[in-house]
């Protein structure tokens, strides 16, 4: 291994754990859900990898493409530009939405007072909660929407672009060998994943200790906003 290689390994590494970290695309919308939806951990960290590696394999795939076939950087960088667009805007339309269902799901789930007039003209009342009564009726609908969510979740990982991988280390580590290619996009999906299961994981950890239980029917419209908001600060903020 030259040391060329030696050195776009180390730096794969670095822009791996940055790069991460400084998207919170990369872990508040696994931290949020798992909160919201009571995933636990074995749950949790599967989906987190499950989409980590869409996220970093999309960007692998695409740039040994473009190096198989000579494709200049800047049009990649381009395409890579629009993808990362084009997941943004989706994260931002799947945190709406998830918001928006949130709000409504908490509405609906606002213990409220019935009365109840007998036949001795005696009236009493009794605190009343639609998802309690009709649970049964959403069962199969609820199972449905638990499926969907993590596909949601893979597909717009599979949309984001790691954007450093190809410009920085994929097309100089391939002036060197094909081997040192997949050397420094192996690292670099290492640590990308490995950075966001540990920062998903301890955040998992860290808010099962803090008391939220007054918050839980506002916890679905909690995470759809946070991840809107993610959303938002990739898109308008570059982050």
């Amino acid at each position: 291994m030259t040391g060329d290689i030696t050195l776009l390994i180390g730096v794969a590494a670095s822009i791996g754990f940055v790069h991460t970290i400084l998207g919170p695309d990369h872990y508040i919308p696994f931290i949020m859900l798992s909160k919201a939806r009571q995933w636990n951990i074995r749950k949790t960290a599967f989906i987190t990898l499950l989409c980590g590696i869409g996220h970093v394999l999309s960007s692998v795939i695409l740039g040994l493409i473009g190096i198989a076939l000579g494709i200049a950087v800047l049009k990649l960088e381009i395409i890579e530009s629009f993808r990362g667009s084009l997941a943004a805007w989706l994260l931002i339309g799947f945190g709406l939405a998830y918001f928006i269902w949130g709000i409504k799901r908490a509405i609906q789930n606002k213990p409220h007072t019935h009365t109840h007039l007998h036949d001795n003209k005696i009236a009493h009342s009794h605190l009343h909660s639609h998802t309690e009564e009709h649970m049964h009726l959403h069962l199969k609908e609820a199972e449905s929407d638990k499926k969907i969510t993590p596909w949601i979740l893979f597909i717009i990982f599979i949309f984001g672009p790691c954007e450093p991988l190809i410009p920085l280390i994929m097309y100089p580590a391939a002036k060197s060998s094909i081997i040192g290619i997949f050397a420094v996009s192996g690292i670099f999906a290492i640590v990308t994943i490995g950075t966001m299961l540990t920062v998903v994981l301890a955040f998992f950890y860290g808010l099962s200790f803090l008391p939220l239980r007054k918050m839980e029917k506002y916890s679905h419209a909690i995470a759809g906003l946070t991840i809107f908001l993610s959303g938002g600060a990739i898109q308008f903020l570059g982050l």
